[in-house]
C-alpha cells in the first residue's frame, strides 16, 4: 500500500466513523466506487442498515421515513444523481426534515467522461436553490471535521446538508479494458 493509498483509506474510514459516532442507522446508496468503502462497512456493521437504491430520489423518501421512524440516515450518491432528486428535495424543505447526503463529485478534476460534466457544474447551485447547506471537502485531513459538522447541522439544527467530496480527493477514474 502506498502513502496515497493509506491516505485514501484513512479519509474514507473517517467518513464511516463519523456516521457511526453520529448514530446513523441507515445508509442509502446507488452503488458508486467513491463510496465503496463506506458502503462495505455499513453492510458489515450490525448497527447499520445499508439500503441499495435503484435511483437516488428513492433515498430521499427512505431517509425521510427513517427520520419519521426515529432513525438517522445518510444518502450516499454521485453528483450525477443530484439531478434525479431535485423534485423530491422539495419534500425535505416543506416538511422540515433533517437530511444528510454525501456526494462524490464527477465532472471535475481530470474527468474522462463528458456526460459527467454538465451535472457537476450544476450540483452545488441545484442544492443551494433547494435550500441545502453545502459543504465541500478537498483534502483528506478536513474530511472528519466537515462530515461531523454536516451531521450536526442536519440532525441537531434540523437542516438539509450536502457534503461534496471533490473528484481530486477521490482520485482519477479511468476506464479499464479487459
Amino acid at each position: 500500500m502506498t502513502a496515497s493509498d493509506t491516505s485514501t483509506a484513512s479519509w474514507k474510514q473517517d467518513i464511516f466513523e463519523v456516521l457511526k459516532e453520529g448514530n446513523i442507522e441507515q445508509v442509502t446508496y446507488v452503488p458508486d466506487a467513491g463510496h465503496a468503502h463506506v458502503i462495505a462497512k455499513a453492510h458489515a456493521d450490525p448497527g447499520m442498515k445499508a439500503v441499495v437504491l435503484t435511483t437516488e430520489e428513492e433515498g430521499v423518501a427512505v431517509n425521510t421515513g427513517a427520520w419519521l421512524g426515529g432513525q438517522r440516515a445518510a444518502l450516499l450518491m454521485q453528483s450525477s444523481g443530484v439531478g434525479n432528486c431535485v423534485n423530491m428535495f422539495s419534500l425535505l424543505h416543506s416538511c422540515r426534515i433533517p437530511f444528510l447526503t454525501l456526494i462524490t463529485m464527477r465532472g471535475e478534476y481530470a474527468e474522462f467522461n463528458a456526460w459527467q460534466t454538465p451535472m457537476s457544474k450544476a450540483t452545488e447551485t441545484c442544492l443551494q436553490l433547494m435550500g441545502f447547506r453545502v459543504l465541500r471537502v478537498t483534502e483528506p485531513g478536513e474530511v472528519r471535521e466537515v462530515v461531523s459538522a454536516a451531521l450536526d447541522a442536519a440532525f441537531e439544527a434540523g437542516e438539509q446538508v450536502a457534503v461534496l467530496i471533490s473528484q481530486r480527493l477521490i482520485g482519477r477514474k479511468k476506464w479499464i479494458k479487459d
